[in-house]
């Protein structure tokens, strides 16, 4: 269920884990109006947002929305200082053309930076989508391609176990940062947010934050 329906029951949690030193993450697709999310801001350490597709057609046929207010909650929550992360679900046939993920991999670089975390997913065939096949695992493998072309530094595969495209790797020197296996994760040459090898501070949520 969409969290931000229930944004002042949010704010109310928020208050309570920051009283108690806890992280307070949200997942959602982004449609928020601009004084909501900047009041919720204030007891949000890190959010991930669905980005369905690059287009507004995609949203009005699959969604009902439009893509322009999911952009600008992006933006606002990079501007606040948030930790912020992308997923992007791709579906064969609706939103898996790559010159227009293209276009959204340039859009988040040059708009929220190449640090921001973009995670491409795998679909599986469920609810009113169940004429359509699972995405190809070629098909994230070209996406995640792209956007590191594009110039983002960490991209990723998801709804794939054990590709090696769940991992994190330092952008500057390759080393392997963090190992995943679904829900396991291991830390490997990540140390105090940088880099074990080089020292290139990582960007993220590496400590809890202090109680107020």
């Amino acid at each position: 269920m969409e969290p931000t329906i229930f944004t002042e029951y949010m704010i109310d949690i928020g208050r309570l884990a920051r009283k108690k030193g806890l992280l307070k993450v949200m997942h959602s697709n982004g449609y928020i109006n601009g004084a909501p999310l900047q009041e919720l801001s204030k007891y949000l350490d890190a959010a991930c947002i669905d980005l369905k597709g690059y287009s507004d057609q995609y949203y009005r046929d699959l969604t009902g929305g439009t893509l322009a207010p999911v952009l600008q909650t992006l933006k606002r929550l990079r501007e606040s200082g948030i930790h912020t992360e992308i997923v992007n679900l791709v579906i064969p046939s609706k939103n898996d053309d790559m010159e227009q993920i293209g276009t959204m991999c340039r859009w988040i670089k040059n708009e929220l930076g190449p640090d921001v975390p973009l995670h491409f997913t795998r679909f599986y065939p469920l609810y009113k989508l169940k004429s359509l096949p699972p995405t190809p695992v070629s098909t994230l493998e070209q996406a995640r391609k792209t956007a590191l072309e594009v110039g983002l530094h960490f991209v990723y595969i998801g709804n794939v176990p054990g590709h090696p495209g769940e991992h994190s790797d330092c952008p500057r020197c390759r080393a392997r940062l963090i190992e995943r296996m679904g829900y396991r994760v291991q830390l490997v040459h990540l140390k105090n947010g940088h880099c074990g090898r080089c020292g290139l501070p990582i960007p993220g949520v590496w400590q809890l934050p202090q109680k107020s």
